[in-house]
């Protein structure tokens, strides 16, 4: 019993001992884990991960290199938005009276003179307007006659008051009568003198209200189309400019007159001008405001109504640190820079440096690089850094 008991406990110790240098080992090799992770993020967090390309390896890459500058860099607001274009470059055509379109041959895009015609309309009550002008176009006329001859003999106490009351009530009615055909022929584009030598249709024009460009085209012949239904929109691209938007907090730093330097939504050179003249009072429910610029001339062409824009105003300036703008790298969602640090006969050695960003502006981003950083001489890469960093990350996978 007394050998048993102590192979037992000689078996409980064994195993107990076990377990523990097991759990030494594993916390062993998560310590080194850690403290290797750990390094490993130093390395890239203190610029010391480096790599070196061969001569021929760099011009294989076609690596170009720049400079650290002193750059006076504008502290900037910035702002987003559209092209627009003012409220009476605008238009929407439609058939007022309604009816049948017969000929419609206008496309998007297409330039248009103000009086041009867009489209035509048959409808069967065009005919009846006609007729109804007419009829009382000649009542008006013998009516007016009427009126002054009525007028005459009232003069001269001829006839009774109430007579002439009568043909100038009579009068009056036709003449608002004529007036409102008039209006109905107008708006249905059917020219009133053709009318009046007697040429009754029953189709009828859409004129260009403003010139410019067609916007939109809605229309299939054949079609019935209501007073409601937009045909054709019309944009004069004359006058166009920017609607931007402002946070409430950049509203005391805009004023009236500042130049506004945008470029359109995939271009980051900003080398369009525009001024701000319209400065809005008061926020919408995101706690932006509208701002408005006047586009100058030079600065129009390839600019069309809804393209979107980002654009900055300089709000003071001051010395800072930059480099070309393809300069930086993103790694692991941090910014970074590749430097070179060191040029051999045997080819270019390169690090990895963290940097913070800033004032992005004309090609050039302002950065800060972390305290005790050596950065002193050193050119950032500035064409095909990524294929440096692919490099660095292949060699931690190998290692």
């Amino acid at each position: 019993m007394k050998i048993k008991f102590n192979t037992k406990i000689s078996l409980l110790i064994l195993s107990t001992l076990l377990v523990v240098a097991c759990g030494n080992k594993d916390s062993e090799k998560m310590e080194s884990s850690e403290e290797s992770s750990m390094k490993e993020e130093q390395l890239v967090a203190t610029g010391i991960k480096q790599i070196t390309f061969t001569k021929d390896q760099y011009n294989l890459a076609e690596i170009e290199t720049g400079a650290i500058e002193m750059r006076n860099l504008s502290n900037i607001i910035k702002l987003n938005g559209t092209i627009d274009v003012e409220p009476e470059s605008m238009a929407s055509v439609s058939a007022p009276l309604g009816g049948y379109l017969k000929t419609a041959g206008r496309l998007p895009g297409e330039a248009i003179k103000k009086g041009q015609v867009l489209a035509t309309i048959e409808n069967p009550e065009f005919i009846q307007i006609q007729q109804g002008y007419l009829e009382s176009l000649s009542r008006l006329q013998f009516l007016e006659e009427e009126f002054n001859r009525q007028k005459k003999l009232r003069e001269e106490d001829i006839n009774s008051a109430k007579t002439f009351q009568q043909v100038s009530s009579d009068y009056k009615i036709t003449q608002g009568r004529v007036k409102a055909y008039e209006q109905q022929l107008a708006l249905a584009g059917i020219i009133r003198s053709s009318v009046q030598n007697g040429n009754i249709t029953r189709t009828a024009n859409l004129y260009a209200p403003i010139s410019g460009f067609i916007k939109a085209s809605n229309v299939n012949i054949g079609d019935y189309v209501s007073p409601q239904d937009v045909l054709f929109e019309l944009v004069d691209l004359n006058d166009i400019h920017l609607a931007l938007n402002a946070f409430e907090r950049d509203l005391e730093k805009l004023e009236i007159g500042q130049t506004v330097k945008f470029s359109l939504s995939d271009d980051n050179t900003f080398n369009r001008t525009a001024e701000i003249f319209i400065i809005g009072k008061a926020t919408g429910s995101d706690r932006m405001t509208p701002v408005h610029c006047h586009i100058k001339q030079e600065n129009q062409k390839g600019l069309l109504p809804g393209m979107y824009v980002k654009a900055w105003v300089e709000s003071g300036t001051n010395k800072q640190n930059a480099i070309p703008s393809a300069a930086l790298v993103q790694y692991e969602w941090k910014d970074y820079v590749i430097l070179q640090t060191e040029e051999t006969e045997n080819g270019y050695t390169f690090k990895l440096e963290q940097v913070k960003k800033g004032i992005e502006q004309e090609g050039y981003t302002a950065i800060t690089f972390a305290d005790g950083a050596t950065v002193q001489n050193f050119k950032p890469v500035v064409k095909n850094a990524y294929s440096i960093l692919s490099a660095l990350r292949n060699s931690e996978e190998e290692e």
